[in-house]
């Protein structure tokens, strides 16, 4: 177990295959930020799988831009069957979803710049699909953060994630239903080309601990 304790701590090229982050308890500065070259998206698939116990509003995945904080944000909802999804500063609710604490959660979310529609898969089941941003991509430097929700600090303690964390994958294309299928039932599904779990550069800052992925025992 690898602790990150209060301290910015520079990771090229990690293959965290059978890892996960774990960020222990509530701070506003705790983050683990991922490096990615592309400035310009039209469309967007984020996957990852969360275990948790919050029942208050917490971020699970941020994209920010320097012209503001939420160009792709996947939060839950303190209401307990729903999430909020922004997308370029639009947002929208999506609720009657069973989401369960203290059990592995898998969670996809995509939206296509063309259409304007977002979609949230947990677990399996894919929500109602709904209308957010269209026409225009996601552009400009990118900032990919995980445990809080804002651009380059000024974060908010009490949305920050309590928890594990592991398997991000990000690709700028909208996945099928049977790929993200894939992803939860975990098979075989294509590996993220924004963001690849298996090889990453990232930096963490504060107490996160990078742990070997819960397995059930034989």
């Amino acid at each position: 177990r690898l602790p990150l304790d209060c301290l910015l701590l520079l990771h090229k090229c990690i293959d965290l295959s059978g890892k996960m982050f774990t960020f222990p308890q509530q701070t506003s500065t705790t983050e683990v930020r991922f490096t990615t070259q592309r400035q310009d998206m039209r469309a967007v698939t984020v996957c990852l799988r969360s275990f948790t116990d919050l029942k208050r509003e917490h971020s699970l995945f941020s994209l920010a831009l320097p012209t503001g904080a939420n160009g792709f944000l996947i939060i839950k909802s303190a209401q307990s069957d729903a999430f909020d999804i922004w997308v370029r500063e639009q947002h929208v609710k999506i609720e009657a979803q069973d989401f369960k604490l203290n059990m592995w959660q898998s969670i996809c979310a995509t939206w296509d710049a063309s259409s304007g529609l977002i979609q949230l898969w947990l677990n399996g089941k894919p929500s109602s699909k709904k209308y957010t941003s269209s026409g225009h991509s996601i552009n400009g430097p990118m900032i990919i953060v995980l445990g809080q929700d804002s651009y380059g600090g000024g974060f908010d303690t009490k949305q920050s994630f309590v928890g594990m964390m592991e398997d991000v994958h990000m690709w700028d294309y909208t996945l099928s239903p049977c790929e993200i299928q894939g992803y939860m039932d975990e098979h075989y599904y294509p590996e993220g080309n924004v963001l690849n779990w298996n090889s990453v550069e990232f930096q963490s800052v504060g107490r996160v601990l990078i742990e070997e992925k819960l397995r059930a025992c034989n």
